[in-house]
């Protein structure tokens, strides 16, 4: 009898699991199919095709809004990695109780609505006198790119032995150079962590990106929701299909690439 409800309940647990995979994932499955369908009918399917796909690297409101995405996403998680990087290691070498408090208000851009994120940076700009275009939303994709790379770095930075560096200082080493040759080698793994999720952050980003971005630069998110208000054109599947490859690729390599160099 134990046995039998042991079953049923490990079936349920399946079951469950499945149910939630094909909710989250089935839409996205839809939107791959449709973009290789050549029929524009979103009920019937007219054939295996890549028109859209060449119609999309054809567009070139879409080539400058990916050119947009790759550079701000780049730069912007490159910017983020050495600001994160720095502030992780003074963060490590505070006291218990103010890093404490520094953590915490760190961890608040994370923790808020990405809308009033967006809105506040969008105030600042317009107080300060900057003109909404590619440089805001730049500052504003470094702004909330800090804390992620701060939280990838902070547990290599933990598990590191401060006594190699200070031996290497002990040894005649500067201080620029120790930290080179002994804390950055153990602290890398968390870095390229931080960078890959910096970079994976800002390439997916649509509502900060919308409320800094101002009149005359698109990326690939406020692009594609412009598009879609006028009407769902198959290209728009073809470039979504490509933006969630091209994160979930990013993804798999931050989960995994770090754990097998570390490993090895």
């Amino acid at each position: 009898m134990n046995k039998i409800r042991q079953n049923f309940r490990r079936f349920l647990q399946d079951f469950y699991l499945v149910l939630i995979m094909l909710f989250l994932y089935a839409p996205i499955a839809t939107m791959v199919v449709l973009s290789f369908n050549s029929s524009k009918s979103r009920t019937q399917w007219g054939g295996f095709t890549l028109q859209w796909y060449t119609q999309m690297f054809a567009s070139r409101n879409i080539m400058a809004a990916l050119q947009n995405t790759l550079l701000i996403a780049f730069l912007s998680a490159l910017i983020a990695t050495v600001i994160g990087t720095a502030a992780s290691i003074a963060i490590s070498s505070m006291k218990q109780v103010p890093q404490t408090i520094v953590m915490g208000i760190t961890n608040i851009p994370m923790l808020n609505a990405d809308i009033v994120t967006g809105i506040s940076l969008m105030l600042a700009f317009i107080a300060f006198g900057i003109s909404l275009g590619f440089k805001t939303v730049l500052i504003a994709h470094i702004t909330f790119n800090i804390p992620y790379v701060i939280l990838s770095v902070m547990p290599k930075l933990k598990q590191t032995n401060r006594f190699t560096y200070e031996a290497a200082l002990d040894l005649g080493a500067s201080p620029l150079r120790a930290f080179f040759k002994v804390v950055f080698p153990d602290i890398l793994p968390g870095v390229l962590s931080g960078f890959l999720l910096a970079f994976t952050m800002s390439l997916d980003d649509f509502i900060i990106t919308h409320f800094t971005r101002g009149a005359g630069i698109n990326t690939l998110s406020t692009l594609i929701y412009s598009e879609v208000r006028r009407g769902i054109k198959p290209s728009m599947y073809a470039l979504s299909t490509v933006i969630f490859v091209a994160v979930l690729a990013l993804l798999l390599i931050s989960n995994f690439a770090p754990k097998k160099k570390h490993e090895a």
